[in-house]
């Protein structure tokens, strides 16, 4: 039999207006992790949507050889009896269901049409075993982290006999530890022959884990690596078509007096209100100033920032707000826009984006203000304004009237950033503001932040990234359950010492 369990020939897919994928051939190897690179828009999703059946035969040309069978997909369930499960980006878990139930969800387990409820449950427990997951299959989804949600799919596609494993982006909202986890767990699935195919921007997991490479870009395939090939530079080159000599733009810092500062913030859990989630924290920043919060996942970060913007997250909230000096008021989104402050969410697809409209609308969502007269939207002020932000953030689409849904992860960031910017905020928080975008896009991202900080903007970065951090800071705070337990110039902090401040508050609470 074939070393080869998979052939993709000639794919070519085609939007209105787009040309997603063109001629794009691929061959993945029994048992190996083969990882596919490019920058966002390249077509990696694409073409895993076309392999998987989300995008059915008929609505692109080309072959796929699977097994050493042509295979012509209708819908996903086709593609899932051949043993080719997908795992997308955004997890497909019912919250409110038990892990086994999850596990089994569209897969039941039943005699005589009834479901059989302690096979399930044992079935489970066997699957949660070899993925390395120690919880009890009638756990909710709800009480357990995301990193334990990214082990429950993987049993998902255990159960249904997987030969091919996809993963999109699985470690971009995991920790270093949960990432570490999961990595592992693929090379144990190379052992079992079990191929994967691994889509991620984190070149240095590709890097370790990859059997081989191959990159797109502008939806074609631009070369596959071995092994021995792989290296940062060679996968940079190839993925943006020039090297990236400087990962972070250079920025000569400006910085002038405090624009806005938090003091004494107090925030206790929505559901668990005897809780307190955020204690005590203290932050300011500067005019000009780019300042970072580094933690661990579930220090806290993202719960602040959401609950300082109009009180989005969190009850029993205490403390103040200040802008130049003078107390204001932020306890509604309305209000903190109004005051200067804007929030771009980590969740870009959930809170940052309406996704089923175009461009254009979502540009003007938070300042309509800005394109009316009268109380009356000018169609044509709006039309310029899209197409300038546009241009400005270079968000590569055919026309401000492409669909937002449709645009990849990079384009939709850029999105999100001009809208807030049109919003001319005198404050802009970022939450994770590259998280499942390639390197290319995230030289244009930080640029962005480097141009707003010159125009003498405030503003403060959250990221599970420390060399981002520390490449495109000025300042630093490191948090840790809640609290501030670190401050550092940038250019002279280090993950040692931002670890080593975390590791001390975790020390003095044990």
């Amino acid at each position: 039999m074939s070393d080869t369990i998979l052939e993709m020939r000639g794919i070519t897919k085609t939007f209105p207006g787009v040309k997603a994928l063109q001629d794009v051939n691929l061959n993945v190897r029994r048992g190996e992790i083969h990882a596919i690179v490019g920058e966002n828009g390249a077509g990696k999703s694409t073409l895993m949507k076309v392999l998987s059946g989300v995008y059915p035969h008929g609505s692109y040309s080309g072959e796929i050889i699977f097994q050493g069978e042509e295979c012509r997909f209708h819908g996903i369930h086709d593609s899932e009896r051949k043993g080719i499960v997908i795992i997308h980006q955004e997890l497909a878990l019912v919250p409110l269901l038990s892990i086994a139930e999850n596990i089994y969800l569209g897969n039941e387990r039943a005699r005589g049409g009834i479901v059989d409820w302690n096979a399930v449950r044992r079935g489970a427990a066997d699957l949660l075993k070899k993925v390395g997951l120690r919880e009890d299959p009638d756990t909710l989804i709800t009480n357990i982290g995301v990193g334990k949600q990214q082990l429950v799919e993987i049993a998902k596609a255990l159960s249904k006999e997987v030969k091919l494993l996809i993963l999109d982006e699985p470690t971009a909202s995991l920790s270093e530890t949960d990432s570490e986890q999961l990595l592992a767990l693929l090379m144990e699935f190379r052992t079992q022959g079990i191929a994967c195919i691994l889509i991620s921007h984190k070149l240095n997991e590709v890097g370790k884990v990859a059997d081989r490479i191959t990159i797109l870009r502008d939806g074609r395939t631009i070369e596959t690596l071995e092994r021995d090939q792989i290296s940062e530079d060679r996968i940079i080159t190839s993925m943006v078509g020039r090297p990236l000599e400087d990962r972070f733009p250079p920025r000569t810092p400006n910085i002038g007096d405090t624009i806005f500062e938090v003091k004494n913030w107090v925030v206790h859990h929505p559901l668990h209100p005897e809780r307190q989630v955020i204690k005590g924290v203290d932050i300011k920043v500067r005019k000009g100033e780019v300042v970072g919060i580094a933690g661990l996942m579930g220090a806290g970060r993202t719960e602040f920032a959401m609950s300082v913007f109009g009180r989005s997250y969190g009850t029993g909230i205490s403390g103040e707000v200040f802008l130049h000096g003078k107390k204001v008021d932020t306890s509604t989104v309305g209000k903190a826009v109004r005051q200067g402050v804007a929030y771009a969410t980590e969740d870009r697809k959930t809170y940052g984006l309406n996704l089923i409209d175009h461009i254009k609308h979502n540009v003007s969502a938070a300042n309509l203000k800005g394109v009316s007269s009268a109380g009356v939207i000018d169609d044509m002020r709006e039309l310029n304004v899209a197409n300038d932000y546009r241009q400005r953030t270079n968000i590569r689409s055919s026309s401000v009237y492409q669909t937002t849904g449709n645009l990849s992860g990079g384009n939709q960031q850029k999105v999100v950033l001009s809208k807030w910017l049109f919003a001319d905020p005198e404050v802009l928080i970022l939450d994770e503001p590259t998280r499942g975008i390639d390197v290319g896009a995230k030289y244009e991202i930080y640029t962005i932040i480097n141009k707003l900080a010159s125009e003498g903007k405030a503003i403060l970065v959250i990221s599970s990234e420390m060399p981002e951090l520390l490449g495109i800071t000025d300042r630093i705070y490191v948090m840790n359950e809640g609290r501030i337990v670190g401050e550092m110039a940038a250019s002279e902090a280090s993950q040692e010492k931002i670890m080593r401040a975390i590791v001390r508050t975790e020390a003095r609470a044990s």
